[in-house]
C-alpha cells in the first residue's frame, strides 16, 4: 500500500503534530476551548481537512470503533476559526457532488423523523419513512466498494478501518428499529429514534468535513470519471443522476448499458409512455380525453381529477377489505397524506391509541348496525369536523367507508347573513346578491345593513388583530420592529406585519406548504426563522434574502 502523503503536496507533519497536541489536551480536559482555539491561531493559523486526515492516518495510533467514539461536532467548535468547511463547486454529477446530495436528502429525512417521533405513532407514517430511509444502503455500497478502495490504494486506509465500522453500526439500528416496526413494538421503537438521528448526523459530519474533500484532493479527474461507471451499476439514494454523462467506451458496452438501465433517472419517462400506449392497445387504458359514464353525467379522467383536487373538504376511501384505495390530494389538507397510504391496511393510518375505534366503526358499518360516525376536534382557534360514512351499492353491500375532513373555524365564525358577493380577498360587489335577482327597496336596505355589519365585522377583525400585536400594528413600526429579520425573529410577528406573505413562502421552499393547513395554527406562533431555516434546509441568510426579497417587491420598492 502507498503512501497518501505522495498525493497530498505542502503537508507540514510538525504542525500536524501540534494540532493533535491541542486536540488530545481539549479533548481530555486538560485544556479550555477559548485557550485551544488561541494557540491554534497562533501556531497552526490555517488547516485544510486533508490536514486532518493526514494527521489522523500517519500520526495517531488506530484504535478500534475510534470513528465512532470521535466527536466530530467537537472537533469542528475547536478548529471553526482555521479550518475550511465550505462545500466544494462540483458538477451535479460528479461521485463526489452525488454523496453531498444524497447527504442532503437524508438531513431531510432526519429532520421527518424528529417532527413524527412527536406524535403519537402512525404505523403508515412511519413505514413511509423508513421505506425511504431503505435507500441508505446504495449510498453506503458505492462508498465502501467505490471511494474506499480507490483512498485505500493510495495509502488512506483510515475510512476502511475505522469509518466502516461505523457504517455497519447505523446500518444494524436501523435494521432493528425496522423489525421493531414491523413487529408492533411501538414504545421501543420510538425510543431509538433519537439515536439514529444523532448517529446519521454524527456520520454524515464526518462524510462531508474529512472524507469527501480529503477524496477531492487525493484522487485525479480521470479516477473520478472512471468511478461513475461502477456508481451507476450500484445505484444512487434519494438523488436522480444524469447517465447520459456516464464515460464512453466500456460504458457503451453491454455492461454499461445495464448500468445505465439501473440509475434513478434512467429511461423511465419513455418506459411509463410506452407501458401505457400497450394497456390502452389491449383495452386497459382509456385514450386521452375519453368521457366516462358517471352516475349524473359523462366526465373525463382530467376532469375527474381536477374536481377532486379542488374539493372544499378532504376525502379517502377504504374498501370492503379495510384497504386504503383513494384521497383527495387537495392543497388545504387538514393532516399530510402521502400516496405510500395507497394499498395498505387502514388500520396502520391511525395511531395505536385508537385503532380500536378504527375496528369498531369498520364492524358497525360491515354489519349494517350503524351506516355513520362523526367526530370533531375543537381547540382555540381551530375547529375540524371529522366524519365516517359506510358506501353501500344497489343491493345493500357494504363496499367500503368514506371519510370526510373539514376545517370548518371559518365557517363556525360566521355569523348573521350575507347576500353580497364576496371575494376570498374580501371585495365586495356592491349591488350583487347571493340569487343574481333585483328585490327593489327591501333588499337594497338588507344589502346596505350587511354592508355595514361586514364593515363592523372587518373592524372588529383589525381591532382584534391590533391587540394581538400591537407592536406591528402600525405601518410606521412594522419595518421597525420586524427588519432586519433575525433567527430570533418570530414568523407569527412577521405575518402580523405582513399577512400576505404566509401565501408566498411556499414559493421559496415547499416545506412552508405545511403553513397552509389548519395545524399552522399550532406551528406558527412557535416558530422563528431560525427554525424555519432549520426545517427547510436553507441557510439562514439564503432564507432571510429571499424573505427580505418578497416583501420589497411586493411593497413596490
Amino acid at each position: 500500500m502507498e503512501n497518501m502523503m505522495q498525493y497530498l503536496k505542502d503537508i507540514d507533519k510538525e504542525k500536524l503534530k501540534t494540532v493533535l497536541e491541542i486536540k488530545e489536551a481539549y479533548n481530555g480536559g486538560r485544556m479550555s476551548l477559548e485557550e485551544a482555539k488561541r494557540i491554534l491561531k497562533e501556531k497552526v493559523k490555517k488547516l485544510t481537512p486533508q490536514e486532518i486526515a493526514v494527521a489522523e492516518q500517519e500520526l495517531k495510533e488506530f484504535e478500534d470503533e475510534e470513528c465512532r467514539k470521535e466527536n466530530i461536532q467537537g472537533m469542528l467548535v475547536l478548529f471553526e476559526d482555521i479550518m475550511d468547511t465550505s462545500r466544494p463547486d462540483l458538477p451535479a454529477d460528479h461521485p463526489i457532488m452525488c454523496y453531498y446530495r444524497e447527504n442532503d436528502a437524508l438531513l431531510k429525512i432526519m429532520l421527518e423523523i424528529e417532527d413524527l417521533v412527536q406524535y403519537p405513532l402512525i404505523k403508515n407514517q412511519w413505514l413511509e419513512i423508513y421505506d425511504k430511509l431503505a435507500q441508505y444502503r446504495l449510498h453506503f455500497s458505492r462508498k465502501q466498494n467505490q471511494l474506499y478502495s480507490m483512498l485505500e490504494r493510495k495509502g488512506f486506509d483510515r475510512p476502511t478501518t475505522t469509518m466502516w465500522t461505523l457504517d455497519d453500526f447505523i446500518r444494524d439500528e436501523i435494521k432493528d428499529a425496522r423489525t421493531l416496526l414491523d413487529e408492533g413494538k411501538d414504545d421501543a421503537f420510538l425510543a431509538m429514534q433519537p439515536t439514529i438521528v444523532a448517529d446519521v448526523r454524527d456520520l454524515i459530519s464526518k462524510e462531508n468535513t474529512i472524507l469527501y474533500p480529503t477524496s477531492l484532493a487525493m484522487l485525479t479527474p480521470e479516477e473520478f470519471e472512471d468511478m461513475k461507471i461502477g456508481d451507476r451499476e450500484i445505484g444512487f439514494a434519494w438523488i436522480d443522476v444524469n447517465s447520459s454523462s456516464a464515460k464512453s467506451g466500456a460504458a457503451a458496452s453491454s455492461k454499461g448499458s445495464c448500468a445505465d438501465a439501473k440509475t434513478v433517472s434512467g429511461a423511465g419517462g419513455d418506459f411509463a409512455s410506452d407501458l401505457a400506449k400497450l394497456l390502452q392497445k389491449h383495452g386497459y387504458a382509456a385514450p386521452a380525453g375519453e368521457e366516462f359514464d358517471v352516475t349524473t353525467g359523462r366526465l373525463t379522467l382530467d376532469q375527474i381529477n381536477l374536481i377532486y383536487k379542488h374539493m372544499p373538504v378532504d376525502i379517502s376511501y377504504v374498501d370492503e377489505n379495510e384497504i386504503v384505495r383513494f384521497y383527495t390530494d387537495t392543497e388545504h389538507r387538514v393532516f399530510p397524506r402521502s400516496k405510500n397510504v395507497i394499498g395498505r391496511d387502514v388500520k396502520n393510518c391511525h395511531p395505536k391509541a385508537s385503532v380500536h375505534i378504527v375496528e369498531e366503526i369498520i364492524k358497525k358499518f360491515r354489519s349494517g348496525e350503524e351506516s355513520e360516525a362523526e367526530f370533531w376536534i375543537n381547540k382555540p382557534g381551530l375547529f375540524i369536523y371529522i366524519t365516517y360514512i359506510a358506501v353501500r351499492d344497489a343491493d345493500g353491500r357494504f363496499r367500503g367507508i368514506l371519510e370526510m375532513m373539514q376545517d370548518c373555524t371559518h365557517i363556525r365564525s360566521l355569523e348573521g347573513s350575507q347576500t353580497l358577493l364576496t371575494w376570498s380577498s374580501g371585495k365586495k360587489e356592491s349591488g350583487y346578491v347571493a340569487d343574481g335577482s333585483s328585490r327593489g327597496n327591501a333588499d337594497d336596505a338588507a344589502s346596505k345593513s350587511n354592508a355595514a355589519d361586514a364593515e363592523s365585522s372587518l373592524k372588529k377583525e383589525r381591532a382584534e388583530a391590533e391587540a394581538a400585536a400591537p407592536e406591528h400594528y402600525s405601518e410606521s413600526a412594522k419595518d421597525a420592529k420586524v427588519l432586519p429579520l433575525k433567527g430570533e425573529t418570530k414568523l407569527s410577528d412577521l405575518l402580523a406585519s405582513y399577512p400576505w406573505l404566509k401565501a408566498e413562502l411556499p414559493s421559496i421552499n415547499p416545506a412552508f406548504k405545511m403553513l397552509q393547513t389548519p395545524l399552522a395554527r399550532i406551528m406558527i406562533p412557535k416558530a422563528t426563522v431560525s427554525m424555519m431555516s432549520e426545517r427547510s434546509q436553507m441557510s439562514m441568510d439564503e432564507l432571510i434574502a429571499a424573505i427580505e426579497a418578497k416583501i420589497k417587491a411586493h411593497e413596490g420598492k
